[in-house]
């Protein structure tokens, strides 16, 4: 906890505007990053507790017993539904009201009538969060039963078990329907994060000296220009009404080309850029690692979007499908490592964060848009209270949609993690029965309902099938998304030293910004 704390605490400082920083707003940043960290932290300690309860060769463990195996999985369903209903709470109050609260502030300097407009602005994402529990409290949870009657109607009673144990269908809906948006959020950014990041890791940046010499040569080239158009008007005749606008455009570019050549000047003598330079291959390194894991979890994606295409019960199941027909490598990596422990739950929390971090990623470079507008940017020392509370709503979102994105990448590891439950086997000799013996085996949809536990996250992600049936779909369109953002980082050239850093519309006073994140 601590740990995640500090993380947030530097990642929010180091892209917050130094000149528009606010208390509250940092805080709230902080807190609902943090959240999102550690929601996503939780999965692996599902996964693992239910391992937990048995041994290796299938049976339960001497304290594992029905009574505090139900203990146990109350624990993980309340440390959902708790973090579940905070990020509600941020996502549709606390966020909002802050937001609003500064975009109204900086038109009025009457706080009281700042706080009155963010509470009517917010009372609309209450409103909303209303209407998605009214309708999650009545919204039929039936499965439809297939050709395979005998498994649907096993996880259909799971599924009325964990909906009616609590009474919390309403919040798990309103979760589902986040994830949704989440899932929105993941095809947009962590898609192209996960082909951006490696890629720019690889190619790295220009020489700031190097893009410091071109610069100078743009500003003669410009200066050239205005004393052409200035000697027009030398003897006294005003300039047409083309050249005046030309004046003004060149005029704004030659201060745009000033503010690059002090950015340049100021990240040439830093001590940043000369560490950055002295881990270049380090750099390398990463990013063939992280292009290799990416391509890794794409093929694994796609092989389990394949599997359900071929072998679920279709489209008004959620596509849910029961075991594994095509196997994927994640899903052949992680038997290997659960010998090992924990070599299987290093793995599976390396790939949440993996997931994090390339959200991360995608969103600074991207910027947060609103369809075809972009928003705000996401610089170093230079981002707005505003732009950060939304990088930080989007990350939860994106969050609650990771669970999904890892049962796909591995549905069988997901549901029953290391579990083994003991089958008879029976030698025959001649026709004739001879030695029954207990043999373990992986637990699956044929097990027997008190040999396995399901995790809470499993039941949790399939409760409503149409939402199961829109992440079926997303999936395809993140790995449509990820191969678009890969030929398009391929395509492109090395990225600027100061990239997104020198913009036409920054004041000049957002310079000392930057020189005193670089000093």
């Amino acid at each position: 906890m601590p740990a995640i704390l500090i993380f947030c605490w530097v990642y929010v400082r180091k892209y917050q505007s130094r000149r528009e920083s606010e208390v509250i707003s940092t805080i709230t940043a902080i807190f609902a990053l943090a959240v999102a960290l550690i929601t996503s932290a939780l999965l692996p300690v599902d996964i693992f507790l239910v391992s937990y309860m048995k041994n290796q060769n299938g049976t339960f463990k001497v304290w594992a017993d029905a009574n505090v195996s139900r203990q146990i999985e109350d624990t993980v369903l309340y440390g959902y539904y708790t973090l579940y209903s905070i990020i509600l709470f941020c996502v549709f109050l606390w966020i909002p009201f802050v937001y609003f609260y500064y975009e109204e502030k900086e038109d009025d300097d009457g706080n009281t009538c700042s706080v009155k407009t963010a509470l009517k602005y917010t009372l609309g994402f209450i409103t909303v969060c209303a209407v998605l529990l009214l309708i999650g409290a009545f919204v039929p949870l039936d499965i439809p039963n297939k050709k395979n009657s005998t498994e649907w109607e096993k996880v259909k009673l799971l599924f009325e078990e964990f909906g009616s144990s609590h009474g919390l269908t309403a919040l798990s809906f309103s979760i589902s329907s986040l994830t949704v948006i989440g899932m929105l959020a993941a095809i947009t950014y962590t898609a192209y994060g996960m082909s951006a990041l490696p890629l720019n890791l690889i190619k790295g940046t220009t020489s700031a000296s190097y893009e410091r010499l071109e610069n100078t040569e743009d500003i003669e080239e410009v200066e050239q220009h205005l004393l052409r158009i200035k000697s027009k008007c030398r003897d006294g005749r005003p300039l047409s009404s083309r050249d005046r606008r030309t004046l003004q455009q060149l005029e704004e570019r030659l201060r745009t080309l000033r503010r690059r050549e002090r950015h340049l000047e100021s990240i040439e003598k830093s001590w940043w850029t000369k560490a950055c330079e002295a881990i270049r291959p380090l750099k390398v390194v990463w990013g063939v690692f992280f292009i290799i894991v990416a391509l890794l979890f794409t093929v694994s994606l796609f092989l389990s979007n394949l599997d359900k295409a071929l072998h679920s019960a279709g489209f008004d199941s959620g596509f849910i499908i029961l075991g594994t027909n095509l196997t994927n490598p994640l899903n052949m990596l992680l038997p290997v490592l659960q010998r090992v422990f924990p070599l299987d739950y290093i793995l599976i929390t390396t790939i949440v964060m993996y997931f994090i971090f390339t959200s991360m990623a995608g969103i600074r470079n991207m910027g947060i848009w609103f369809f075809w507008t972009r928003l705000y940017k996401i610089r170093r020392g230079k981002t707005r209270p505003q732009a950060l509370l939304f990088l930080c709503m989007i990350l939860l979102l994106i969050v609650l949609h990771t669970s999904y994105m890892i049962y796909s990448l591995a549905p069988q590891y997901v549901m029953y993690g290391s579990q083994k439950y003991l089958v008879q086997s029976n030698k025959t000799i001649d026709g004739q029965p001879q030695n029954v013996t207990l043999v373990s085996k992986d637990c699956d949809a044929d097990a027997p309902e008190d040999q396995c536990i399901v995790t809470r996250t499993y039941l949790f992600l399939h409760k409503f099938w149409f939402f199961s049936a829109a992440y079926y779909f997303g999936n395809w369109a993140f790995i449509a998304v990820f191969l678009i953002g890969l030929i398009v980082s391929c395509c492109k050239g090395k990225k600027s030293v100061i990239e997104g850093e020198v913009d036409d519309d920054d004041s000049d006073m957002s310079d000392d910004e930057l020189s005193a994140y670089y000093h």
